[in-house]
């Protein structure tokens, strides 16, 4: 074992969060470890970290796909499965794949979930074919994935041309006197949930860490134009400190792209 190695994982085999983001495999490794840690809590503290205002923002961004029956619509990072829930409820055809089987376990013990194909994948890599769909919906998973720019341009390969991209995700703050407050009380949460649900502080010490290290809602529309999106738009919700994204895969009749808010 080389001393690179030893000073990346901790003592109990884990990538250390403070080296999670030194590569796209170790973060590859780290979301993996960790969601597989935190699935049977997951429902949970998305609940608590968007004041329980999460289901109100994923409604919203389902309900701008324009998803419909017949449908072909693909969830990414789906985790428990609300987002593929709502698409097929409007009678979509629905595919949700995560990295995490234990979610994918719990997605499919919901009642509700009945009718959706669950698929264990990767979002840099998706086992399907190219242009075989009309909607891909994504929550928090934009900022987790070990290498965005490879991410979003596999969901523009699998988008038909009339297809639609939507994502909800935290945002990072452009202004320094908010991301300073922001980070800090996600941080201070965090560890205190982290402790509190799993006896380790760090377990959701990732999500401000990952923060920091994201491009922001303005940096991620340039990126999904940089991958042949257009029409991207960003809907900042509560007050700016998260994001939905918007874009099509060719220019929507009417649309122009920019920003509006949303609480």
């Amino acid at each position: 074992m080389t001393e690179a190695y030893v000073s990346i994982i901790d003592d109990n085999g884990r990538v250390r969060l403070e080296r999670a983001f030194d590569s796209p495999e170790d973060k590859r490794r780290y979301v993996r470890r960790l969601f597989a840690t935190i699935a049977a809590r997951y429902d949970l503290i998305t609940r608590v970290l968007s004041f329980g205002l999460d289901q109100r923002w994923k409604a919203r961004l389902v309900e701008a796909t324009g998803a419909t029956t017949g449908s072909r619509t693909l969830d990414l990072a789906c985790g428990t499965g609300d987002l593929a829930q709502r698409l097929a409820a409007r009678g979509a055809s629905v595919t949700a794949l995560d990295v995490t089987p234990a979610m994918l376990v719990l997605a499919r013990g919901k009642p509700e979930n009945a009718g959706i194909r669950w698929v264990a994948g990767d979002m840099t890599a998706l086992p399907l074919r190219d242009a075989s769909v009309d909607v891909i919906t994504t929550g928090y998973g934009l900022r987790n994935v070990p290498d965005l720019r490879v991410a979003l341009s596999e969901a523009y390969r699998v988008l038909d041309d009339n297809g639609r991209l939507a994502s909800l995700d935290f945002n990072r703050p452009e202004s320094a006197v908010v991301r300073g407050p922001y980070l800090a009380y996600l941080t201070v949460i965090g560890s205190a949930l982290g402790w509190l649900l799993h006896r380790d502080p760090d377990t959701y010490r990732y999500i401000p860490a990952s923060i920091r290290r994201y491009p922001g809602a303005t940096g991620v529309a340039r990126l999904m134009e940089d991958a042949g999106f257009t029409d991207v738009r960003v809907v900042p919700v509560l007050g700016g400190l998260m994001a939905i994204h918007l874009a099509a895969k060719r220019p929507i009749a009417g649309m122009r792209n920019g920003s509006k808010s949303e609480s």
